[in-house]
């Protein structure tokens, strides 16, 4: 068989994996590696920061299922992108991050950008792989696995310089396939369980992001709900694994004490809890301890390490998995599943009680109306992004989702600057869908040279930006304290002039009424649309 070389090896692997777009900046380090990921026809992206390519990379994947590229040069290229390897890590997304290096030798008598990548990526990746001559296939076939397997996350791949373009033996073309997530075993646990589920008169499903990661798994759950009658929170990730106008979806939960108010209570009611890949590192303080474990039943990919909460009846197995050995008998055929749960109504009373504290302002304007305006404006497929601050509880409240992936955000590390690059990976990705990127002013003005290259791709994503001139989450803390107001507050930047500066159409609504007309011209554009929205300053009191 003929030769190949280190970087086509890699980028034809990684394309066989159905990866179609990789971002970043590059340097004289990565320049055949990027040069080998076109060749195999992976679309580079160049973007204005690594923290914003990863995120785009992030929005890509959620799009079409296939891990996400960063491309990053050796040493500072690499240490700025450390944040969003970070939020991949915590928020269980896999993202495959390539970066080039000085070889081995050479690392020993050259100092100049040099640093120890591997060392510095090993607290916040899965996994780190050196390039070595003779074994480039098997390095990129373990990183693809690594990344996908189990609870997804970022792996790192570092091509040194002189080994970029060596020749390599051609690939043996066996390829691993990441294992399948495996159901409960038989046995007294299992069966007790199956108990537990009969004899409930309210039990409540908790679900989380490790059911985007399981095949068949939601379709496991919305058939598990549909039979046993059995109501559902979500983690913010989790959003849409029931489409959230079904009577028995009770919402994404996790960061809001006024929703905690209401659902917290209910929990402590059920008489069964199940834990359907949920994932608390979405969660707030709150969330530690909120049911007794003696009527918990858990499936999880990972063990309990965290302690956050605990279930004496748990199985490390895929979700969906584990709710399809729990809905059916020792003999394979299905349990019969009850008529009624909840019998005195408090499902639909919790589901109103909820609308009612995530209401529009009853004076006609503020962040929440605008999020219901816009609502109402965009079509039912949209997908949303959201930064982070106070407008993300907020939204991540009123917003329903109709199926996954329909609102992305950083729930876990909670990174600012995350909506916009989120948003211009997903529509780049899948250019079928509307995209809406939320963000406050002070997000969006960490990331503005990222409208630049939503310019450049010419895609119409329509970024909302709340005014109101302060980190409003952090000020309203700074209050609840009794602490002065201090580093919070800066003046405003006239966002829809800097719009139309950088090549898109800025516009500003302060109605219900105009914002569904800016909604609606937006997606009939074919560039970016800014809306400034702004809003009174601390608006968000007693919204979350």
């Amino acid at each position: 068989m003929a030769d190949t070389d280190t970087v086509t090896i890699i980028a034809e692997r990684l394309y066989e994996a159905g990866c179609r777009h990789a971002f970043g900046i590059p340097g004289g380090e990565v320049v055949a590696l990027m040069d080998a990921l076109d060749r195999a026809g992976i679309r580079f992206q160049l973007t204005k920061h690594e923290n914003g390519a990863g995120f785009m990379a992030e929005g890509s994947h959620h799009a079409t299922g296939a891990p996400g590229i960063l491309l990053a040069t050796i040493g500072p290229g690499l240490a700025n992108a450390i944040n969003v390897i970070a939020n991949a890590e915590q928020d269980r997304v896999p993202l495959i991050v390539l970066t080039g290096c000085v070889g081995p030798a050479d690392a020993h008598t050259y100092t100049h950008q040099v640093l120890d990548h591997q060392a510095l990526l090993a607290p916040i990746t899965k996994a780190s792989f050196l390039v070595v001559d003779g074994a480039v296939d098997v390095i990129v076939d373990k990183a693809l696995n690594i990344a996908l397997e189990g609870r997804p996350g970022p792996v790192h791949i570092d091509v040194p310089v002189d080994l970029a373009n060596r020749a390599q033996p051609a690939p043996a073309g066996v390829l691993q396939k990441p294992a399948a997530q495996t159901a409960p075993a038989e046995g007294p646990a299992l069966a007790e369980a199956r108990a537990r589920l009969q004899a409930a008169e309210r039990p409540v499903i908790v679900a989380g992001l490790d059911l985007l990661y399981e095949q068949g798994a939601v379709e496991a759950l919305r058939d598990f709900v549909a039979r046993f009658k059995v109501p559902v929170l979500t983690t913010y990730k989790a959003k849409g694994v029931l489409p959230e106008d079904h009577p028995l979806a009770l919402g994404g939960h996790g960061l809001s004490p006024l929703s905690d108010e209401l659902v917290i209570p209910f929990l402590e009611k059920a008489d069964l809890v199940i834990c359907a890949g949920y994932d608390p590192i979405e969660m707030r303080s709150g969330w530690r301890r909120p049911w007794a474990a003696s009527k918990a039943i858990e499936f999880a990919l990972a063990p309990n390490r965290h302690y956050v909460h605990h279930a004496d009846l748990f199985f490390q197995c895929g979700a969906g998995a584990g709710l399809a050995a729990l809905g059916r008998g020792e003999d394979g055929r299905p349990l019969e599943g009850r008529g009624r749960t909840w019998p005195e109504g408090e499902v639909a009373a919790l589901k109103a009680a909820l609308a009612e504290r995530f209401a529009p302002e009853e004076d006609g304007w503020g962040p929440a109306t605008a999020i219901a305006a816009i609502r109402r404006a965009a079509p039912r497929e949209t997908v949303a992004t959201v930064d982070s601050g106070a407008h993300r509880i907020l939204l991540s409240q009123m917003w329903p989702c109709p199926e996954p992936r329909t609102l992305l955000q950083s729930t876990a590390l909670c990174t600012m600057g995350c909506a916009l690059p989120l948003a211009i990976g997903h529509a780049l990705a899948d250019k079928t869908r509307p995209v809406i990127a939320f963000t406050g002013d002070a997000g969006l003005e960490m990331v503005l040279g990222e409208l630049a290259t939503l310019r450049d791709l010419g895609l119409p994503v329509l970024v909302v930006v709340f005014v109101d001139r302060s980190l409003a989450l952090i000020e309203l803390k700074q209050r609840r304290m009794g602490r002065a107001n201090l580093g919070v507050d800066f003046p405003a930047t006239d966002f829809a002039a800097v719009a139309e500066a950088m090549g898109g159409v800025g516009r500003r609504a302060e109605t219900a009424q105009a914002l569904e007309r800016e909604v609606a011209a937006a997606f009939g554009r074919d560039r970016f649309t800014l809306l400034e929205v702004p809003i009174p300053r601390q608006s968000y009191d007693g919204k979350f």
